[in-house]
């Protein structure tokens, strides 16, 4: 935690630096925040505040913390799920790239020649294997050798 107490600054100027730093969570304290026993706590993810008293404020946090951890963590989760495209052809792989971007699953042979000509001719090259990836039985959508599993194209920017 960090007490910001420069004087020489107003705060609109110490908010949008802490934003812009990434700080998820922004206490406020003024006058009257004082005088009632309240704190103004700032979401950063969601960009809304709300008034907190004093007494549970440490409580509080702790439970926006993991609360913002959530929201990001399913923010990006969806993202990346929609931002993936499978592809079964290496036309479709290339429309993909041009037309729509993100992330290509494709089948892949496993050589490292394949990959280098994929990268040759398209720009894209593996992001990476998923973990997770069920086995399934297809072919390299580049040579049509035999592969059993997808892996991610992209291309790097």
């Amino acid at each position: 935690m960090k007490f910001d107490q420069r004087d020489t600054h107003k705060p609109g100027f110490k908010f949008n630096e802490y934003e812009l730093k990434g700080v998820p969570v922004r206490l406020a304290i003024g006058q009257r925040d004082l005088e009632n026993d309240t704190y103004e706590v700032a979401r950063r993810d969601t960009l809304t505040k709300e008034t907190v008293a004093a007494a549970g404020v440490v409580d509080h946090i702790k439970q926006l913390l993991e609360a913002i951890q959530e929201n990001l963590y399913t923010k990006a989760l969806s993202y990346r799920d929609t931002h993936i495209t499978e592809v079964d052809s290496y036309e479709a792989f290339k429309e993909v790239l041009e037309q729509k971007g993100g992330f290509v699953s494709a089948h892949w042979d496993g050589t490292i020649e394949t990959e280098a000509k994929i990268k040759e001719e398209t720009k894209a090259s593996i992001r990476c294997i998923p973990i997770d990836a069920k086995e399934t039985v297809g072919s390299c959508v580049y040579s049509g050798k035999p592969s059993t599993k997808r892996v991610l194209f992209a291309k790097a920017y």
